[in-house]
């Protein structure tokens, strides 16, 4: 008789919160959480698009959604938005860092503020809310933080120099953090999307670029598959799991030139 393979599935429940919910990828990770079975707080900038998906949520599954629009580049915004959470006594049990954005450009042309705004995003406030929410999910037990990288965290990648090295940070970050966590209970999973069907590209400023894209909904799925698997990472689709591992491993004079003619998409 065959022996039976260990069942390391993670049970969804109590509340999850996740960030950039008001579209693209954060919308359909709140509703396939919800549709799961879980309670929601939504974070973004934009309150009636938050709004709008908690009243759905409602409608569609039976579930509460919280909407706390923050902009998670501002610190204080930040610490309100946790200091909120904990005054309302409320546990979070699955984190799902997913705002975050980019920009487009040669280093030496881009404007210093956007800069700094995209690293406190894609950087500063993803650590910080994992570190707020980590303690609590060790103590129960039983937690998850979700962190949204990308393929770009593979390699550098010219004309987009800032969004590969942060996301370079989230992988790095979340692999040393599921080390960290091992026996606590608590899964860790960094997931790295190719280019998706997402606002994100236009808010690159380059909506044109990468037009083969991934569905939501195939990044969803993969991310929930591996979270199951307890798996270290998960890189959505087969190309890019192929492409991923090619830039790894090859040379960095080989992989730039080849990133930049992405970048032109």
């Amino acid at each position: 008789m065959a022996e039976k393979r260990p069942d390391h599935s993670f049970s969804l429940q109590g509340t999850a919160l996740v960030t950039g919910a008001s579209s693209g990828l954060g919308r359909h990770y709140a509703e396939f959480l919800a549709r799961a079975g879980l309670d929601l707080i939504l974070v973004a900038r934009r309150a009636d698009e938050l709004k709008e998906l908690a009243e759905g949520v409602l409608q569609r599954h039976g579930r509460a959604a919280t909407v706390l629009p923050t902009d998670l580049t501002d610190r204080a915004a930040r610490r309100a938005l946790m200091a909120e959470v904990t005054d309302r006594g409320v546990q979070v049990d699955v984190l799902v860092n997913n705002a975050g954005f980019g920009t487009k450009g040669n280093f030496a042309e881009l404007e210093p503020d956007r800069i700094i705004r995209e690293i406190e995003l894609n950087c500063v406030a993803l650590t910080e809310l994992a570190r707020h929410f980590l303690p609590g999910m060790i103590e129960r037990r039983h937690g998850a933080i979700i962190n949204i990288a990308s393929t770009a965290g593979f390699q550098p990648w010219p004309t987009m120099s800032v969004y590969g090295a942060t996301k370079a940070y989230v992988r790095s970050f979340s692999q040393a953090l599921w080390s960290e966590t091992r026996g606590t209970g608590v899964r860790v999973l960094s997931v790295c999307p190719g280019a998706t069907d997402t606002e994100w590209m236009a808010n690159t400023g380059s909506p044109g670029m990468l037009p083969r894209r991934r569905t939501t909904e195939q990044v969803v799925q993969s991310t929930f598959r591996a979270l199951n698997r307890d798996a270290l990472e998960v890189v959505d689709g087969p190309l890019n799991r192929l492409t991923s591992f090619v830039a790894a491993v090859a040379p960095a004079r080989v992989v730039l030139p080849i990133a930049r003619q992405w970048a032109k998409g």
